[in-house]
């Protein structure tokens, strides 16, 4: 599940704790919803219209619905979801009484991995039921133009099934003598064909028929209707005509010049396939693999440091630099290999049938002829190294977008790890990748911790109501080995292994270490500092926080430590101790991704924030959404009731902006109003 993409959950059940629960597991494994929750049918109606919801999750136990009704509801609103009964344990009688009554997948409440299982995998199905029906639309409009495109076109072009004609356009009657189409209905496109080549083209039909790719062209006499020869270069194509399976086929009179094909082929650089190439050999390779062949991986090769080098050797050396690394790349491959240039300087290479130790093999035979090897630049000689990352491309993954987004994905991750690595994506062999990646970096975060290689941003929030004073929020990267990291990529494994308290206590000293220089200056700033939930277990955290702030004289409203709602909800009890102890020494307190939730406002019954800052999911397309504008307004009302001040994040417009004011936001924030700028 794309974990960018919001899921609208509409919850059928009588608790809202429960619900909570769910929507929190979810956002903690970084997935945004927008949730809705009914106990009756009105309800029901109201949130499929103004939710849309993709999932439905239903407890059979909410008593006031029952699921036959729910489903013959859904069914009449017209819209595609998934309907998933939500039970504390099934049996098998259970399980057929859902089924039968329109549930399409049933999870389990108290096994959360089960249930998120199930969550994602229903997504994932409706997305691909979206797509297909889109697909099919635009298969439709496709076949509908080429249609009326097919008699203004100069070639000959047929349509066969079994062998016979069902359509033909203009050039065709005229390229092969004929007046009216009627005069080919059901005759044998063989008899199209010169007697000498007809054995060879009944043998490619049959190989057609059975699912085989046509390598190329047929070079072969083709017949008139009065007898009379011409030589043709023919192609096939698989298509449909009114719903049925067939092939197109063209002819053509004049082939074009084979070296001047393979001319604009290449690229002008390197001799390697050009962009355009190598991506349709890429779809080829996909379409192979769809067919049941194995053994083919697609990967990306990218000289380290090419920014740095280049800089080092000239401009005009980069392209005499590029072709000798690209011929290297050339050296390793086999008659049956691929190599193309898919960017700048991104070499693609597709492997045919090698098991996964051959591909490893030949990886590591290009690593040493690139590093093991001197390039020679006119006077210069340097010596580079090479990241490598792909994928092995098999049935499952057999989609050009995915295939090149997890040899990219792979790319990335080596060149992370240092450069001069390889990283490969093998689902059979990605839990032992993780776990040797996992082990990488978090001897990169032990190291930050110990050597202050950690970096601070500042982003500042612009008081939309005059408000005195500056107000920033700190962000944190990581200094890599490739450059900064964002904390999405290193935190959970800091979670996982318990540093977060430290990196926590690490951005808190920073940041008031900055605050006391700024006061220095004259220039008074208010911070607002994210704190992750393993700081609520430190007991001595407060007491530190409270003497460095004395120490440097600052006042503690400066600091704003913040947390999202979600990480509240599943840590309540030492939430409300810790910002209420907080707040006792002078601190305030935000609530991060606030409207989440089923009942947010309830929330505030146990925690006091100070700030509310509006979850970020209402900012995309803002002006477009009226139902997002609704809720934002209704947000900075009820927090104008409670004295409390709302933050939007992510604001990217100059539109959202004024939406935003006239609904009475407090503060704005987003790389619209500043991008995020190194704290010095």
């Amino acid at each position: 599940m794309k974990t960018d993409q919001v899921i609208k959950i509409l919850f059928i059940e009588k608790s809202v704790e429960d619900a909570e629960q769910i929507i929190s597991l979810l956002r903690n494994s970084g997935i945004a919803v927008r949730p809705a929750r009914a106990t009756s049918a009105e309800q029901v109606t109201a949130a499929l219209d103004e939710l849309g919801p993709d999932i439905v999750l239903f407890d059979p136990s909410v008593g006031t619905l029952e699921l036959r009704e729910v489903s013959r509801m859904l069914d009449g609103h017209g819209r595609d979801l998934s309907l998933i009964a939500l039970v504390g344990q099934v049996d098998n009688a259970t399980i057929t009484e859902l089924f039968v009554n329109g549930a399409r997948s049933v999870a389990l409440r108290p096994q959360p991995k089960q249930l998120m299982a199930v969550i994602q995998r229903e997504f994932d199905a409706l997305n691909a039921r979206r797509q297909l029906r889109r697909l099919e639309a635009a298969l439709r409009e496709s076949e509908r133009r080429c249609d009326a495109l097919l008699d203004s076109s100069t070639d000959a072009i047929a349509y066969v099934h079994e062998g016979m004609h069902v359509r033909a356009n203009q050039a065709y009657l005229e390229t092969f003598g004929y007046t009216e189409f009627d005069d080919l209905l059901g005759l044998p496109v063989l008899d199209m064909i010169g007697p000498n080549d007809a054995d060879e083209f009944k043998n490619t039909l049959k190989a057609l028929s059975k699912g085989e790719r046509q390598s190329g062209a047929v070079e072969l006499q083709a017949r008139r209707a009065d007898a009379t020869t011409f030589k043709a270069s023919v192609e096939f194509a698989h298509a449909t005509f009114e719903g049925e399976p067939c092939l197109q086929v063209v002819f053509r009179r004049q082939k074009v010049d084979a070296n001047v094909i393979e001319q604009l082929q290449r690229d002008p650089v390197t001799g390697l396939f050009n962009r355009a190439r190598m991506l349709e050999c890429i779809d080829e390779a996909v379409a192979a693999a769809t067919q049941g062949t194995k053994g083919q991986s697609l990967l990306l090769i990218e000289p380290d440091n090419w920014q740095s080098i280049v800089a080092g050797v000239g401009l005009a050396k980069a392209d005499e630099l590029l072709a000798a690394f690209a011929n290297r790349v050339e050296g390793q491959l086999t008659a049956q290999d691929t190599a193309g240039l898919l960017a700048e300087h991104t070499v693609g290479v597709l492997l045919s049938t090698r098991n996964d130790e051959g591909i490893k093999q030949w990886i590591a035979g290009l690593q040493q002829a690139i590093a093991g090897g001197i390039f020679d630049l006119g006077s210069r000689s340097i010596t580079i190294t090479a990241s490598i990352g792909g994928s092995l491309l098999g049935e499952r993954n057999a989609n050009t977008e995915l295939l090149l987004n997890q040899a990219s994905q792979a790319l990335r991750n080596a060149q992370s790890q240092g450069g001069n690595r390889t990283d490969l994506h093998d689902p059979a062999a990605r839990e032992k990748a993780d776990e040797e990646r996992e082990r990488y970096w978090l001897g990169v975060i032990n190291q930050a911790l110990t050597q202050n290689e950690f970096v601070l941003y500042h982003q500042q929030t612009i008081s939309l109501q005059d408000a005195e004073g500056e107000f920033s929020e700190i962000l944190l990267r990581l200094n890599g080995p490739q450059g900064e990291v964002l904390p999405g990529f290193f935190m959970p494994i800091a979670e996982k292994h318990n540093l977060t308290p430290a990196i926590d206590r690490w951005v808190l000293n920073q940041a008031i270490e900055h605050l006391r220089a700024r006061d220095r200056i004259g220039s008074p700033t208010t911070f607002f500092v994210k704190l992750t939930s393993g700081s609520l277990e430190d007991k001595s955290l407060l007491a530190w926080l409270g003497e460095r702030l004395n120490q440097a004289a600052l006042k503690h409203g400066q600091l704003v430590l913040e947390m999202t709602e979600s990480k509240v909800v599943t840590a309540l009890r030492p939430a409300q101790e810790f910002v209420r102890e907080w707040q006792q020494l002078g601190g305030q307190f935000a609530l991060e991704q606030f409207g989440s939730g089923l009942n947010s406002f309830q929330l505030l019954n146990h925690i006091n924030a100070d700030y509310l800052k509006i979850d970020r999911s209402y900012m995309a397309d803002l002006p477009q959404q009226q139902e997002s504008q609704k809720k934002v307004a209704e947000i900075c009302r009820q927090a104008r009731e409670l004295k409390k001040q709302t933050i939007a994040e992510w604001v990217e417009d100059a539109a959202s902006t004024s939406l935003l004011f006239a609904c009475g936001v407090d503060f704005v924030q987003g790389n619209f109003l500043q991008e995020p700028q190194r704290l010095t």
